[in-house]
C-alpha cells in the first residue's frame, strides 16, 4: 500500500537524521541475544564446573572429617596407652627403688658377714693353735706316764719272747738241736709268759683308755671355757 504523506515525511526525516533501519535493529537485537545466549552457556559451563568442584571439595571434606575422627580415636587410644604406660613406669620405678634398697641392705649384710667370718676365722686359727699346743703337750705327758712306760717295756718283752720262740722253732727243725722235751717246756713257759703279758697289756690298755676319756673330757671343758 502506498505510504501516507505524513509517514513518508517521518521516514524521510529519520533517514536524514541517520537512524538505523529496522533490519539493522533486528540484526543488532539478534546479535545481542546470541551474545547473551553464549554468555549464559558460558556461565552455565562455569557453574557446572564450580558445582563439580564443590562436590569434590565436599567429598574431600567428608574424607577429611572421617580421617579427623579416626585420628581423634587414635589420639584417645594413645592417651589411654600413655596413661597405662605411665602407670607401668611408676610401678617399675617403685620396684627399682625397692630393689635398690634391698640391694643396699644385702650389701651391708654381706659386709657384716664378711667381718664376722674374718673374726671367726681369726678366733678359729687361734683356737687351732691352742689345740695343737694342747695335743703336743698331751702327747708329751702321755709318753711320760708310768703306764705307757710299763707298756713299752712289756712290748719289748713280748718282742724278745717272740724272737726266742722263733729261735727255738728253728732248733726243733734242726736234727742236731736240743732235747725236744726241754724245748716244749720252754715253749709252754713262754706261752704262759706271753699270756700273762697280754693280760697285763689288756688291763693297762683299759686304764689308758679311761685316762684318754678323762683327758678328752678335760679338753672339751677347756674348749667350752674358751
Amino acid at each position: 500500500s502506498l505510504l501516507c504523506p505524513c509517514r513518508s515525511a517521518v521516514l524521510s526525516k529519520m533517514a536524514e537524521q541517520n537512524y538505523p533501519s529496522l533490519t539493522e535493529v533486528v540484526k543488532q537485537v539478534a546479535e545481542q541475544q546470541h551474545l547473551q545466549s553464549s554468555e549464559i552457556e558460558k556461565n552455565k559451563t562455569i557453574l557446572f564446573q564450580l558445582q563439580a568442584k564443590l562436590q569434590e571439595l565436599e567429598k574431600e571434606m567428608d574424607s577429611i572429617l572421617l580421617e579427623t575422627k579416626a585420628t581423634e580415636r587414635e589420639i584417645y587410644l594413645h592417651d589411654d596407652a600413655i596413661e597405662v604406660t605411665k602407670h607401668h613406669c611408676e610401678n617399675l620405678e617403685a620396684q627399682v627403688r625397692a630393689l635398690y634398697s634391698e640391694n643396699m641392705k644385702l650389701r651391708l649384710d654381706v659386709e657384716t658377714i664378711q667381718e664376722e667370718y674374718e673374726m671367726t676365722f681369726a678366733r678359729n686359727s687361734e683356737y687351732r693353735e691352742k689345740i695343737k699346743a694342747h695335743k703336743n703337750l698331751f702327747r708329751e705327758m702321755e709318753s711320760k706316764m708310768p703306764v705307757m712306760i710299763e707298756l713299752a717295756k712289756k712290748k719289748a718283752v713280748v718282742t724278745e719272747l717272740r724272737t726266742k720262740k722263733e729261735e727255738l722253732m728253728h732248733d726243733l727243725q734242726n736234727p742236731e738241736g736240743s732235747v725236744t722235751n726241754q724245748v716244749q717246756e720252754e715253749i709252754t713257759l713262754l706261752k704262759r709268759e706271753i699270756t700273762s703279758v697280754k693280760e697285763f697289756i689288756s688291763k693297762k690298755t683299759g686304764l689308758l683308755e679311761e685316762e684318754k676319756k678323762m683327758h678328752a673330757k678335760l679338753r672339751k671343758e677347756i674348749e667350752v671355757s674358751h
